[in-house]
């Protein structure tokens, strides 16, 4: 794919507007995409330097982990309209050991927020935010770094909204998603003076908001992305059945998460908007708008353990108005993965106590991909209860099942086999 980028400058279409600040942190003009977007899906609109957060010199000169670019490139919305997405691409200084030319990982982050400083990209140039109005770490970091240690290149996405600043972040939409991972693989492959070549392996990793989107994106590939040859896909923790999650994170530490669903959906679907507005009182119409510039630390502290009851004119759960509206309903409805196979092996692992993103809709995905014939490695992480909906069930398989996640991923790419045990769904949780 040709690159049609040019280097962020002064002079570039990005700083005609006002600087944008979210919280307090100014968002580099960078992130401003232009008014014009070109026509093909990945292509690179532009492109500057990125200094990692976290670096340090390397015996032979280069960097470690890498050296970063930042990355602005075309994808489509969920409606079929262009969009600019951010996100970075970075050049390992480990040798990739493996067979074949230096393969790449897309990683879909795990849920970092509304707001655009808490952008995947703006993490990995700073990987602890802390101001007196916002809060975000770039945990995230910690699975991209082990992923160059292998010698992979890595590109991630920053999500529809998430750091562009001409739109609102929709959280966990599936075309959204999919797309802007399948278009991160794309953009890398477009970039120039990188060691990728056109034989390289293509691998997807991601973890709860990020396991949706890989999820998705192995099930879109086909029909979005039939260039694109995925060696294998790690799903972790995925939100397939948003009804059931709008359950799991009501009234839980991370509720601020629920705020920015029903922000994303009402920006994106009349039908979805038509009903919150119909019945949200002026205490959620103050709390959701507080909460799109958000990141994951300020909703933990401003609204965990909210009950979304108290946002409602007639006191229901935000689930139970959904449900009873079958126009808003189906929105979510269509949301839903599992109704395609996904292209290529895939691990999908889940923790058997989480209760952010239960369990029970991450093993049903399982079950109706291995129904539809997917190549599917199911993984039921089996932990102790760490402590009902205060997060520490989601994350701690995490990091637990990081190396393991890591490890499979690292076999895909370098060519070998697998084999799905579908067959033993049945005898585990």
């Amino acid at each position: 794919m040709a690159c049609l980028c040019v280097d962020a400058t002064p002079a570039d279409a990005a700083t005609v507007a006002e600087p944008v600040v979210s919280r307090g942190v100014t968002i580099p003009a960078f992130y401003t995409p232009p008014t014009q977007l070109p026509a093909t899906n990945g292509t690179l609109i532009r492109q500057e330097p990125l200094p990692l957060g976290l670096s340090l010199p390397g015996l032979d000169g280069r960097p470690l982990p890498g050296t970063a670019t930042r990355l602005m490139y075309k994808s489509t919305d969920a409606d079929g309209r262009a969009v600019a997405v951010t996100g970075a691409y970075i050049e390992p200084s480990a040798d990739w050991k493996g067979d074949g030319p230096r393969p790449l990982v897309a990683m879909a982050s795990g849920t970092m927020g509304q707001g655009d400083q808490c952008a995947p990209s703006f993490a990995l140039e700073h990987p602890l935010t802390l101001t007196e109005q916002t809060a975000s770490i770039g945990y995230e970091n910690l699975a991209i770094y082990r992923l160059l240690a292998t010698g992979a290149a890595v590109v991630v996405t920053d999500y529809v909204g998430l750091g562009a600043t001409d739109r609102l972040h929709t959280y966990v939409n599936r075309l959204d998603q999919g797309h802007a991972v399948l278009d991160a693989v794309r953009a890398a492959r477009a970039l120039p003076a990188t060691s990728l070549a056109p034989a390289s392996r293509v691998a997807l990793y991601g973890y709860s908001q990020g396991g949706g989107a890989t999820a998705s994106a192995a099930e879109l590939q086909p029909t979005y992305a039939p260039d694109i040859q995925i060696a294998g896909t790690y799903s972790g923790a995925p939100p397939a059945d948003l009804t059931a999650v709008m359950k799991g994170i009501d009234g839980s530490a991370l509720a601020g998460a629920l705020g920015w669903s029903i922000n994303g959906f009402a920006q994106a679907y009349p039908d979805l908007r038509s009903v919150v507005d119909a019945n949200i009182n002026d205490a959620g119409r103050k709390a959701l708008a507080d909460m799109s510039t958000m990141c994951v630390g300020d909703a933990i502290l401003g609204y965990g353990f909210a009950n979304s009851t108290a946002w409602t004119t007639s006191g229901k759960s935000v689930a139970d108005i959904i449900a009873a509206e079958p126009r808003a309903q189906a929105v979510l409805d269509r949301q839903r993965i599992g109704t395609l196979k996904p292209t290529g092996p895939v691990r999908l692992a889940t923790g058997i106590q989480d209760d952010i993103v239960p369990h029970g809709q991450a093993r049903q995905l399982a079950v109706d991909w291995c129904r539809k014939g997917g190549d599917i490695t199911y993984e039921a992480v089996d932990l102790p209860n760490l402590g009902d909906r205060l997060l520490t069930n989601h994350m701690a398989p995490l990091i637990t099942d990081q190396s393991a996640a890591i490890s499979w991923l690292t076999d895909r790419l370098e060519g070998e086999p697998t084999t799905s045990n579908c067959w033993t769904l049945p005898f585990q949780r």
